[in-house]
């Protein structure tokens, strides 16, 4: 292992490459401590909020954004959104991708129609990251954490919008360092903007969980259940490990021909595979389930303090029995919507590659199917059986901090990290593979 670390870091480019993305992933965690200015009392209005057990469904809701925002929703950064509007429209861009033509065109036109693509998705994030800046003050202001925010009132309105304006520009900030991530560095930048923010709370997360335990149980029970925690946890690292590693290995027969004696054709066939993941989604499926809960959870807290009746009541049902993370309806929910998202991006991505068609242009075929619709029937049958196992485990491992109880890392981050981390080691692997080194993981 330390020899494989060695090699990578004896190759100049790489060795930039990686020092690059470190120095931008440390360049996100100093924006995440610069704060929006407070006063006194909004300071101890914002600590109460986020140390207060009054209403557990706001503390889910604010818990939840705070793991993946870095801890930056808690200071209240100019960060605080983190990169959660962008990955909502992309979410929207790749729903809408069936449906609008000029979308689906864009995806088969190449790199080009792949720049234009994020492009759009960019312009879409704008107004949502507004939005959401919108919604989160309002949030805030309803638990008296924003005390002079308001749209029209010209006291306090270049104080509102500016504050609006800033927790936009921190998004697309995120946005743009983690493509320069993606351009010039190792990983996808976006998810490892993610995966910095949940290892930069981890230590404060098993902090509070210790003192938690010891509180209500004494120092014996609270060291026993922190080892039950670190074996659960181990364990479902390595099902997690296991799941995203295993693939459906699809034999692919190659037809070559090499000229023998005086123009003379000899036919063979080269044989290899279709490597089909199980959980070809990776941890998407999970930050579109999330992304799509948190929207009612806190449109819900913001119209709860309406002066409306009818809102104010329809506001409180649907926090009461819509979005109440301790009722078993919303887990099946939960559940549904990551297997859902599971098979709708395995399948978006399967479509984006468009394999059947390449290998009939190729000539290749499978052994005992022929190209052209046979094959791609076989290849949709395999993927439907092997991503309900990737799915099932998804969502398994999703809802189960709420069925077991509360945990001090939630099931979600921790899938997002292993797999953030195996998709980096993945392409550390490829670097070498390229560089005629003997890989990272052999």
């Amino acid at each position: 292992m330390w020899e494989r670390l060695r090699s990578i870091w004896t190759v100049p480019d790489l060795r930039n490459k990686i020092l690059f993305t470190l120095g931008i992933l440390l360049l996100t965690r100093v924006l995440a401590n610069i704060a929006i200015p407070l006063t006194a009392a909004e300071q101890k209005a914002l600590f109460s909020l986020f140390n207060s057990n009054s209403n557990q469904n706001l503390g889910q809701l604010l818990g939840l954004l705070d793991v993946f925002s870095g801890g930056s929703l808690q200071h209240f950064s100019i960060i605080a959104l983190g990169v959660y509007p962008y990955i909502t429209a992309t979410i929207v861009m790749q729903l809408l991708q069936p449906i609008i033509p000029a979308l689906q065109n864009l995806s088969m036109q190449g790199e080009a129609g792949r720049l234009r693509f994020s492009q759009i998705t960019r312009i879409i994030a704008v107004p949502l990251a507004f939005l959401q800046a919108l919604g989160n003050c309002a949030l805030y202001q309803s638990q008296h954490v924003l005390q002079n925010f308001s749209l029209i009132d010209p006291q306090y309105a270049l104080e509102t919008w500016t504050i609006l304006v800033v927790l936009t520009a921190g998004t697309m900030v995120l946005v743009w360092l983690g493509e320069l991530i993606t351009e010039k560095g190792i990983g996808n930048g976006i998810s490892l903007i993610i995966f910095a923010g949940i290892l930069s709370g981890l230590p404060q997360y098993i902090q509070q969980g210790y003192v938690s335990s010891s509180t209500s149980s004494g120092s014996a029970s609270s060291i026993v259940s922190i080892a039950a925690f670190v074996i659960v946890g181990l364990i479902t690292i390595v099902g997690i490990v296991y799941i995203y590693q295993g693939q459906r290995r699809v034999p692919v027969q190659y037809p070559t021909k090499r000229m023998v004696g005086r123009g003379m054709l000899v036919g063979s066939a080269q044989t290899t595979y279709i490597p089909m993941q199980v959980n070809s989604a990776g941890m998407i499926p999970l930050i579109f389930a999330q992304s799509m809960l948190l929207f009612p959870s806190i449109l819900s807290q913001y119209l709860g303090t309406s002066n409306t009746a009818w809102l104010k009541n329809a506001a409180q049902w649907v926090g009461t029995y819509v979005v109440n993370t301790k009722l078993w309806w919303y887990w099946a929910i939960y559940f549904v919507l990551v297997v859902v998202f599971t098979y709708f991006y395995a399948y978006v991505v399967w479509q984006q590659q468009n394999i059947p068609e390449n290998l009939q242009k190729q000539g290749a075929f499978i052994p005992g199917y022929r190209p052209g619709e046979p094959t791609s029937r076989y290849l949709e049958s395999i993927l439907t059986r092997i991503t309900l196992a990737g799915a099932l485990f998804l969502g398994i491992v999703a809802v189960l901090p709420y069925i077991v109880g509360q945990q001090l890392l939630s099931s979600a981050a921790l899938l997002i990290a292993v797999g953030v981390v195996l998709d980096t080691v993945r392409q550390l692997e490829a670097q070498m593979v390229m560089r005629n080194y003997s890989g990272f993981l052999s």
